[in-house]
């Protein structure tokens, strides 16, 4: 790895942990993943933040996350969201999925530190989606451990 690249490394690495963090502050659901997210600007500033029920039963983190920043913010255009689980590809509780008020908020690069398993989707395509679309997506498996034990509630098998 050069010396850039172990930069964005390590920024991503410290953006992810605190992702991590704040999906601890989930309220945990038996139907629903704890998920945290952070928008991070082209400045290394947090832009915003959110969580998996944050602000109602069905809100996801990203969807709080970009909720609190002005529609059209013209900072998210060079901006990382980093989420501790795959954006969803498709959701009962709202129109819109993740991965889809992401490429309407034009964020050109998501991280992740685990792929959404088959428990409540059989076929999550978040991430082909955000990448068919332009999209930089990088996977943080490092950290999918630490990101998956937030998610204990629903069982073991996303452990494995």
């Amino acid at each position: 790895m050069n010396t850039a690249s172990s930069v964005t490394h390590a920024r991503d690495l410290y953006w992810m942990r605190r992702a991590i963090d704040l999906s601890k502050l989930c309220p945990p659901s038996e139907g629903a993943y704890s998920v945290g997210a952070v928008i991070v600007g082209a400045d290394g500033t947090e832009l915003s933040h959110g969580y998996s029920r944050e602000t109602d039963v069905h809100v996801h983190a990203e969807e709080s996350a970009l909720a609190k920043l002005p529609q059209g913010d013209t900072r998210l255009a060079a901006a990382t969201m980093y989420s501790t689980l795959e954006p969803c590809s498709q959701r009962r509780s709202r129109p819109r999925p993740c991965s889809q008020l992401i490429l309407s908020a034009d964020l050109p690069r998501v991280v992740i530190a685990w792929r959404e398993p088959a428990l409540f989707v059989a076929d999550c395509v978040g991430v082909e989606r955000l990448a068919e679309a332009g999209v930089t997506v990088v996977e943080l498996s490092e950290l999918a451990s630490e990101a998956k034990a937030v998610n204990s509630h629903l069982g073991n098998g996303l452990l494995g």
